[in-house]
C-alpha cells in the first residue's frame, strides 16, 4: 500500500477555492494557457506543468506575467492580476510525478480593465 508522503512545505497547503484556473500567455505573440490551480497557501498558488510542455522554455523564476485567475466552474468573474513565478519544482515521485510544479504568487491590486 502506498503511504502519503510527510507534509515539509513550511507553510500550510489547503486545496484551491477562490481560484480554480489560471490563465496566461508566456509572450506577445503566444496562444494562452489554462492550468487547473492545485492549492494555496497564504504565500501563493501553484499549477501543474508536463515535463514536455512547450511552456516550460518561457518560464523562469522570477518572471511577471499578466493572468487571469477564474473561479471554481465560473460562479465568478475572472480577476486579472500580474503574479510572479516563485519556483519550478521537478518531481518524481508521488501523485505529481513526472511534472513540474510551478509556484505563483500575485502581486497587488487587480490589473484594471482597459475597456472601463
Amino acid at each position: 500500500m502506498n503511504e502519503i508522503p510527510e507534509e515539509k512545505r513550511a507553510v500550510t497547503r489547503t486545496p484551491a477555492s477562490n481560484y480554480h484556473s489560471v490563465e496566461f500567455s508566456p509572450g506577445r505573440h503566444a496562444f494562452a494557457y489554462q492550468f487547473r490551480l492545485w492549492d494555496l497557501s497564504s504565500q501563493g498558488m501553484c499549477f501543474l506543468v508536463k515535463k514536455d510542455s512547450k511552456i516550460l522554455e518561457s518560464l523562469e523564476v522570477g518572471a511577471v506575467f499578466d493572468m487571469t485567475f477564474h473561479g471554481p466552474r465560473d460562479t465568478t468573474t475572472p480577476q486579472s492580476l500580474k503574479a510572479e513565478i516563485r519556483h519550478i519544482t521537478w518531481k518524481d515521485e508521488g501523485p505529481f510525478k513526472g511534472h513540474y510544479l510551478v509556484g505563483l504568487a500575485t502581486l497587488g491590486d487587480p490589473l484594471e480593465d482597459p475597456s472601463e
